[in-house]
């Protein structure tokens, strides 16, 4: 949190700050992209041997591992620390990434607000907001690859089915990853 203050300290020593009703350029945005860079890596991103059958291009997405690998062809993969869904919402299967956003908004399923009703039914997109810097949206499904504003969940079975990442890792798959790729999520 003292974090946050001080970013929030700078942004208004450079006239920056938002009035509380509005979002400010911190919360989301090119300044937001950038300060996502000085966040904490809680798993440190790295290229890696992949053996896998898989394209490239292909996100594959081990819960086991709590790893998700963005398939670069030639023998490698990049590798990264994700949170996965807890115990009673993990999943597997095969998807595809239907839509992209930026700083999206969240509105929490019907599923999650009858288990969380003091939940907000709208929250709009920011640092602040459950999905993140980015989401790819799998299919017709509930699920979301996203970011999250809580990097030390890497590594951990938290969600209710998402594929969580660091904001900071987040961004970079964002921008390898197009409408139609594949998602492979297995045990």
């Amino acid at each position: 949190m003292t974090k946050r203050i001080a970013v929030l300290a700078l942004a208004a020593g450079l006239g920056l700050g938002a009035s509380p009703a509005l979002a400010g350029p911190l919360d989301s945005g090119p300044l937001a992209d950038f300060m996502n860079i000085f966040r904490t890596q809680a798993i440190p991103r790295e290229t890696v041997a992949w053996s896998g059958k898989e394209k490239p291009g292909t996100i594959v997405v081990s819960t086991s591992q709590r790893r998700l690998y963005y398939v670069l062809g030639g023998g490698a993969a990049i590798r990264y620390g994700v949170g996965v869904g807890r115990q009673g919402f993990s999943w597997s299967g095969v998807k595809t990434v239907t839509m992209r956003k930026e700083w999206p908004a969240w509105r929490p399923p019907a599923q999650m607000l009858a288990r969380r009703p003091d939940l907000p039914r709208y929250m709009a997109g920011g640092q602040d907001n459950p999905l993140g810097a980015r989401a790819l949206y799998l299919g017709s499904s509930l699920y979301r690859i996203h970011g999250s504003n809580e990097p030390e969940t890497m590594g951990a079975a938290v969600s209710s089915g998402c594929i969580r990442m660091t904001n900071k890792d987040v961004v970079d798959l964002y921008d390898r990853v197009k409408v139609g790729t594949k998602v492979v999520v297995r045990d």
